[in-house]
């Protein structure tokens, strides 16, 4: 059979690296790469659906998964994922010092349906009681103006969100008009100390937050077109061993105490660190151990108004990739 000819976009990731550069082959597809920025990435993939496999939010697609919308279908792939309480950033000389301080704050994200957002509204919540209906909440781009929204809301009642679409993030806490900011993407002024992380020390806390719940955040997918699933649908089970593949070598790569295969000491002793928090896999795929990340995210998801109902974790992935085999 002649192999299919599939567009993929994609960051840099080592662990999607071997996948991205052909040293790992999907069965069946020959892939052409694009390296793009992830916001880029996202807008395109979201407006125009401009290539066939795509990095998406995690967000997003969940969103339009909610609104019944099943023109991409997700794999349950995901290259990207970080815990949030770093993500919380304040100015060094204002009134707030933890993350218990922000009832009743004015707090600016770039995007309600961002995926790291909806973690951290979620910490917010239930780890600390906080309402969100007591935060006034301002939306608009990090660091330039004019980032809107990418899909529709279903906001709950009383709860106050303000678009802004001639600032930016960074010059709203600089010039004290909001007191907070969550953003995946750091501000600009975090560079010279005029914007501080609220959690300085996010490590211990997040380690805490793993332990007690078991979510690990998932921040993205890999999602594929309708049509080709519809076309090739073999494709979405041979995209997810490669992918699994391309990780598994990454893992092993990391992990050669005989050569540094990234510019960073210890790097052996950090992948050994990291299997024991997250077991033998650190990063994994499929449903079944990322049970707990994919619920918390979508009853987070569903409070918050990003996703319009509840959704359970196998109505976002495909029947191909959820039943497995055995050999």
């Amino acid at each position: 059979m002649e192999a299919i000819r599939l567009t993929l976009a994609l960051g840099d990731y080592d662990h999607t690296r071997d996948l991205a550069h052909g040293l790992v082959k999907a069965e069946g597809i020959d892939l052409v790469h694009l390296n793009l920025p992830v916001e880029e990435i996202f807008f395109r993939f979201i407006k125009f659906r401009e290539w066939d496999v795509s990095e998406m939010s995690f967000a997003k697609y969940a969103a339009l998964r909610s609104q019944d919308d099943g023109s991409i279908v997700a794999l349950p792939v995901f290259p990207s994922r970080a815990f949030r309480l770093s993500s919380i950033y304040v100015r060094p000389d204002g009134k707030l010092r933890s993350p218990a301080d922000l009832r009743g704050a004015r707090v600016g994200l770039p995007e309600w349906a961002q995926t790291a957002a909806i973690y951290t509204r979620g910490y917010l919540a239930h780890e600390l009681g906080i309402p969100l209906a007591s935060i006034d909440w301002i939306q608009a781009g990090v660091n330039d103006p004019g980032r809107a929204e990418k899909v529709a809301l279903m906001l709950p009642e009383g709860l106050r969100l303000q678009p802004a679409p001639t600032r930016s993030l960074n010059d709203l806490l600089l010039g004290g008009e909001i007191d907070a900011m969550l953003s995946a993407r750091p501000p600009a002024a975090l560079a010279d100390g005029r914007i501080v992380r609220l959690v300085p020390e996010y490590r211990g806390a997040e380690e805490a937050y793993y332990r007690k719940t078991g979510v690990f955040p998932i921040m993205h997918v890999v999602a594929l077109r309708r049509e080709v699933l519809d076309a090739y649908p073999w494709a979405a089970m041979n995209l997810f061993k490669a992918f699994e593949e391309a990780k598994r070598r990454s893992v092993a790569r990391l992990s050669d105490i005989t050569a540094s295969h990234a510019p960073l000491a210890w790097m052996d002793d950090y992948v050994a660190r990291m299997r024991a928090l997250f077991g033998d896999d650190p990063f994994p795929y499929g449903i079944a151990p990322n049970r707990r990340t994919l619920d918390a995210f979508l009853q987070f998801a569903h409070e918050q108004g990003v996703c319009h109902r509840r959704l359970a974790p196998e109505e976002l992935f495909p029947p191909q990739v959820q039943a497995g085999y055995r050999v």
